[in-house]
């Protein structure tokens, strides 16, 4: 869970006696009564107006959250998932810029990033300046990617049409380090749906207008009618299935007849009206008749995927494995066949249970007609199994067998291929590793795991200057400037040692020049992280 101690300290520091009512909106669990109407007259900001926020401010705001969140031990990096989440992301942003609603500036500006939350409870969020959050459950939960997409670009809508600057600015301008921490604690709250939980979250928004503020911290309902909207032209425009923007919507609205729990956070923050759940239906009776949506082997994968990486209990994870089993399994569709296979080989994987694994993995990699991206889930699954098993030569043998063939954007098979080599503890495939991993963080230097990848492959070949650098930018592309200035400085005291015993060569120069100016980047990053405070 977000920790609650950071939240008061940047209370404390940003002086929330100072704290008035939040013209905020972000997707947030709240109650369905705190959403009040919005007048129709809401403009879309402009730069340079002074009552308005900036872009730089929104994705500096954003920034600061999404660095609690990166340290959260919810975070998690997984790049198969993360790629599946992608391949749907990468296309409602393409469909978005077609359409003219994510602007050059505002795509230059903002970060367009999706972070995975590994929570149980059916939830998505939009943060200020182009930070999204997707909850494993959500992933578990829809029935298809048509439906994943119609969420997605429901949160695209509200970053995209700077819903949250625009409330901020109706209801005046508060402090950044405010702003971050009051979404900070709504976040644990939406979290922590249970009495106590949410006693807690609320004590973090003190002082006595905290009702008045919690009543601002949801999206206006003529906001949530223009995400649903926009992003429902964004969806379709993508290629994306109509229906699952309407099937999505029943199953919230069959959530809420069954008096939410707490598991449907998203259900408080996007109140299903009458009116909003009508007028999907009505676009899609406009329509022509389409059939039903027909489940997808790769999908059903990764929503087995999400299942097991939230972390359920023994018995859960006991309970995914026998649907692996089950005997009616083989007469199912094959879609079904493979989410439960796949399901069931991760799920004994987490167990330790090998024999299991193997077993199911073999059933798996045998079932018919599996298009392209399945079979190259199941892939990289088996890649897995034998890394976890601890036999790197399979794993690089599996992986490796088509390695030639990986996409460029391929982040899974990247840095399963780099995992492997290193796997094997030896230092011709150390620098194989490091080769292809160098490439990758030239063309994407924000990717923090393939920069941790990258420091042990630097130290698996005993170059310890390197090794430094990588796990230096690992913790600038996590957001964590103070230590990322800390490795910095470590390395740049390695390279002025090594200068002075003559053991410098010339691309130690360069690599020393780089450390230097890159310290020097964020020890100003760290300043303004710190005046921001």
């Amino acid at each position: 869970m977000l920790s609650y101690a950071s939240v008061f300290a940047s209370l404390h520091r940003a002086g929330w006696q100072r704290l008035g009512l939040l013209g905020l909106c972000v997707s947030l669990g709240l109650p369905l009564n705190t959403v009040h109407a919005q007048p129709a007259t809401t403009r879309l900001p402009n730069l340079g107006d002074g009552a308005e926020l900036p872009l730089g401010a929104e994705r500096r705001l954003g920034e600061s959250i999404a660095r609690e969140i990166y340290r959260d031990p919810d975070y998690i990096d997984d790049p198969v998932l993360g790629d599946y989440l992608q391949s749907i992301w990468q296309v409602l942003l393409d469909s978005a810029r077609q359409r003219g609603e994510l602007t050059p500036e505002l795509e230059q500006q903002f970060a367009w990033q999706v972070a995975l939350i590994r929570d149980r409870s059916i939830n998505a969020f939009a943060l200020p300046g182009g930070y999204l959050g997707v909850h494993l459950g959500l992933i578990s939960a829809v029935a298809s990617p048509d439906e994943l997409a119609s969420v997605l670009a429901h949160e695209l809508t509200h970053v995209t049409q700077r819903h949250i600057a625009r409330m901020m600015a109706q209801q005046g301008r508060q402090g950044p380090m405010v702003v971050a921490a009051m979404i900070l604690g709504m976040l644990a709250a939406s979290r922590t749906p249970s009495a106590s939980g949410m006693s807690a979250a609320n004590a973090v928004m003190v002082g006595g207008s905290a009702a008045a503020m919690q009543s601002q911290l949801n999206f206006s309902r003529d906001m949530e009618r223009e995400a649903d909207r926009i992003g429902y032209g964004v969806m379709t425009g993508a290629g994306f299935e109509p229906q699952g923007f309407v099937t999505m919507f029943e199953k919230l609205q069959q959530a809420a007849r069954l008096n939410d729990n707490g598991s449907f956070p998203y259900l408080r923050s996007h109140p299903m009206t009458n009116e909003r759940i009508a007028d999907a239906q009505v676009r899609q009776q406009l329509l022509p008749a389409r059939p039903a949506l027909a489940l997808r082997a790769v999908h059903a994968m990764m929503a087995a995927r999400a299942q097991v990486l939230t972390g359920p209990g023994v018995d859960a994870l006991r309970a995914i494995s026998a649907q692996g089993s089950a005997s009616n399994l083989a007469s199912a569709p094959v879609a079904k066949q493979a989410g439960a296979l796949y399901g069931a080989t991760m799920a004994d994987m987490a167990l330790r249970e090998w024999a299991s694994a193997r077993q199911h993995m073999a059933r798996l990699q045998a079932l018919p007609n599996l298009d392209a991206p399945a079979a190259y889930a199941v892939r990289l699954l088996s890649t897995e199994l034998a890394l976890a098993m601890g036999d790197a030569t399979q794993a690089l043998g599996v992986i490796e067998s088509k390695a030639r063939v990986l996409a460029a954007d391929d982040r899974a098979g990247h840095l399963l291929l780099a995992q492997s080599r290193l796997a094997s503890k030896q230092v011709v495939q150390a620098k194989l590793a490091s080769q292809d991993l160098m490439l990758w963080v030239n063309q994407r230097p924000r990717d923090a795991l393939a920069w941790q990848l990258l420091a042990s492959a630097y130290e698996l070949q005993g170059d310890s200057l390197r090794a430094i650098r990588a796990q230096a930018e690992a913790r600038a592309m996590e957001l964590d400037y103070p230590a990322a200035v800390d490795r910095f400085k470590a390395a740049q005291e390695l390279s002025r040692g090594l200068a002075r015993e003559g053991r410098l060569d010339r691309a130690g120069h360069i690599e020393a020049s780089i450390i230097d100016a890159r310290l020097r980047q964020l020890e100003n990053l760290r300043r303004e992280q710190a005046l921001e405070r």
